[in-house]
């Protein structure tokens, strides 16, 4: 032992066992680890069985003593000194009746067994169950007295799981494991050993990965199921992250990625309970079996050679075994099976990324790689998932494709805006062609004054003519094409100007001031003569 005990620790130790304690209570008494309690429980076994045996013979003729008597007496003295032969050392113990006479304990939850026994069977565990009993029951235990009795209990009445045995085809079973060292950047790491089992034949594929993610898992499911020749109906798995994004008994929620895998390749992805191991427990099994018979004890120095290495012992020892279970070879079993797997996808899967996103409220329009494409306007301000690659784009709402355009390059706009609104769909082109053709229904006036707007001013006046174009709404067409006439004839291409025109009334004026004529002669005016005869007299006097 590592630490000794003090002679008066021993004998203390001695005197309690000889009482009947058990290794708790003497711990708890005492504060002696009860791993050393244990040590000197089986050496003062060993001695007061060797004391009984060599005193067999004077038993007979000796009175009988009682149970208790018999036990204190079979103790060998302490302190160093020996008894001699034959004989037996006595030594004072408690006489008190309670701990000679000990009865086997018993724990104060059992009051509650038939409480604890329902809540058991209605699936709440030992933490729950002390909750109740605390506020149902006033029951002021520790919790790990509760949890101690549930203990015994589950060991009483284990849980019984049935054994389901899987029709050719039917089921394939998927887990991740841990393969042997492997050199890696200098040092040995251990990768992860994807295993994939055919539930009916036992039929199985390995293969040592460095990662766990979402790609990997599917490109190991493909090399599998080529493996197999096929595709099972169905896939067993744990709640990884690569396969199940979250956990839930009745509705888990898939990763997307591999969900569109399972579609794609024709299976149905069935993740298992949390914390149940054994409702795949064909691949578990088979997890250990590939760890301890194919690479127990070995080393590899590069992946390759490990996967190379559980190629040649599937094919040499795993299939040609005969199941402990099945009592079949593996590889007849699969010969059988084979033929009922469903065919293998004609093209293979196209990956592609996951993320989301918001839809821009002005514009409905999401970036994806740096480029925009067009979202149906009632999603506008919403968030969508994003489903792309180099290829195509999809977008989700809710489950549901809202849209699926293929890529465009970086910085752009998608051309095809077909599910927005006409005039929000349009490029710049076609919309300034739009924007002429209005103004050719509006009138002559107003096509007048568009066209010398935008030789005028270039195409910052397309926007002058869409405002004006508005002003249809407000104002006659017929005072609109008078105003756009006025402009053309006064030169100014401005918007403002011919608001003012229609708002203010201005335009009238500006008619009958277009129509007056300049006269030769006025009131006010003087003759050629008089201003030649004023020239004239100016320069006589300046002579």
């Amino acid at each position: 032992m590592g630490n000794t005990l003090r002679m008066d620790k021993k004998d203390l130790i001695k005197r309690l066992l000889a009482l009947g304690w058990s290794n708790r209570k003497i711990n708890r008494s005492t504060g002696i680890h009860r791993d050393t309690v244990s040590i000197y429980r089986k050496k003062w076994e060993q001695e007061h069985t060797a004391v009984e045996v060599d005193n067999s013979d004077q038993s007979s003729s000796e009175p009988t003593a009682n149970k208790s008597e018999k036990l204190i007496q079979s103790v060998p003295p302490t302190g160093g000194s020996k008894c001699p032969p034959g004989q037996v050392a006595h030594f004072e113990v408690p006489t008190d009746s309670k701990e000679v006479e000990k009865q086997p304990s018993k724990s104060k939850v059992a009051v509650y067994d038939t409480e604890i026994t329902e809540k058991l069977k209605a699936g709440q565990n030992a933490r729950s169950i002390y909750q109740d009993l605390y506020v149902e029951e006033s029951y002021r235990g520790s919790y790990d007295s509760v949890k101690r009795y549930v203990r015994k209990l589950n060991k009483k009445d284990p849980k019984l799981y049935a054994r389901i045995e899987t029709l050719p085809g039917v089921e394939a079973q998927v887990d991740f494991g841990q393969g042997a060292p492997t050199l890696k950047n200098g040092r040995y790491v251990k990768p992860w050993l994807f295993v994939m089992t055919l539930s009916n034949s036992r039929k199985s594929f390995e293969k040592v990965v460095w990662h766990q993610d979402v790609e990997t898992f599917i490109r190991c499911h493909e090399e599998a199921f080529e493996s197999f020749g096929g595709v099972s109906q169905m896939v067993l798995l744990d709640n990884l992250k690569s396969g199940v994004l979250k956990a839930h008994l009745y509705e888990p929620e898939l990763n997307p990625l591999y969900e569109e895998y399972s579609k794609h390749a024709g299976f149905i992805p069935l993740p298992c309970r949390v914390a149940t191991p054994q409702h795949k427990g064909k691949v578990e099994s088979n997890v250990d079996y590939v760890q301890d018979n194919a690479l127990g004890g070995k080393r590899f120095e590069s992946i390759d050679e490990q996967n190379a290495h559980l190629r040649s012992w599937n094919h040499t020892w795993a299939s040609t075994r005969i199941h402990g279970t099945t009592k079949r070879q593996v590889s007849a079993m699969f010969k059988e099976e084979q033929p009922t797997l469903q065919a293998l996808p004609e093209k293979s899967f196209a990956y592609f990324k996951v993320g989301k996103r918001k839809v821009n409220a002005l514009d409905s329009h999401i970036e994806v790689g740096g480029a925009f494409y067009p979202i149906p306007p009632k999603y506008m301000g919403k968030q969508v998932n994003v489903h792309y690659n180099s290829e195509w784009v999809k977008v989700l709402y809710r489950g549901e494709v809202i849209q699926w355009l293929d890529t465009t390059r970086k910085g752009s706009f998608h051309r095809d805006r077909s599910c927005l609104p006409e005039n929000k769909s349009m490029d710049q082109n076609a919309w300034q062609k739009k924007l002429l053709q209005q103004c050719d229904t509006a009138g002559k006036g107003m096509r007048r004054w568009a066209d010398q707007a935008i030789s005028s001013r270039g195409i910052i006046a397309y926007r002058a003519v869409n405002g004006v174009l508005r002003l249809k709404g407000k104002y006659p067409v017929r005072d609109l094409n008078k105003a756009c006439n006025l402009a053309c004839e006064r030169g100014s291409f401005t918007y403002h100007l011919i608001r003012n025109y229609l708002e203010e009334g201005i335009m009238k004026s500006e008619e009958q001031q277009l129509d007056l004529r300049l006269q030769q002669t006025s009131d006010i005016i003087r003759s050629p003569r008089e201003y030649a005869h004023i020239i004239g007299e100016l320069e006589e006097v300046e002579s």
